[in-house]
Parts: structure tokens; sequence; C-alpha cells
């Protein structure tokens, strides 16, 4: 999986343990113990390897982010919960998000590699 800088430093550096996506048809084959390559943008050379330890399906990114503190997405404890939400609103639409739901993947980091 692709990620942005910012949410690649969080999870490589082990802050981050749950990452946001849509449950769409690509998530929705993911299991638990599951191993994940994401490989940072933009020219994805780094690379991090976590196993997947608990899938949290749920209606909306809202429902989510409000069940795990915002230390579970690399954040400091009081960051706001609508800023956060906001900031995924710019990657996914509301409209895709009524359609899947959501998936919250909680990750276990194992290591750390550059090409």
């Amino acid at each position: 999986m692709k990620l942005l800088e910012s949410p690649y430093e969080r999870i490589s550096s082990g802050k981050k343990t749950i990452e946001i996506r849509l449950n769409d048809e690509k998530r929705q084959k993911l299991n638990v113990r599951d191993v994940i390559e994401f490989s940072k943008l933009p020219d994805l050379k780094d690379k991090v390897k976590v196993e997947i330890v608990a899938l949290l399906r749920y209606k909306s990114f809202k429902d989510l982010v409000n069940d795990f503190g915002m230390e579970y997405y690399g954040y400091p404890k009081d960051y706001s919960v609508e800023d956060f939400v906001n900031s995924i609103y710019r990657i996914y639409s509301k409209e895709k998000e009524q359609q899947y739901g959501v998936l919250g993947i909680k990750i276990r980091l194992l290591n750390r590699a550059q090409d």
C-alpha cells in the first residue's frame, strides 16, 4: 500500500498503530496476521512492513476515530478529531465512505527497509 510521507513516518517510527482505509474490495481481502508493505510516496523506495493484529470495521471515519485515541493514529492526545476526520475526507469522499464503510487496520511494526 502507498502512503504519503507524514503517515509513512508515523508508521515507520511506531507512533501510528491504526491505518485507516475504505473497506473496499481490495481491503476486504485482508486478514489478521497478514503482512502489509507500505511504500512512501512519491518514489516508493522507502518501505516498511507491518503485521495486521486486528481489523476494525465501521460505518464512518468519525465512528472509528472516536473509538480510539488520537495516539493510535500517531497524533498527540489532544489533536482535533474533527480536523483529522476532515483531512481523511480530502482523500476519500463521503460517498465512497457510505458505499464501502471504513476499515481500521490495527498493525504491529515488523521492520523498515530502504531499496
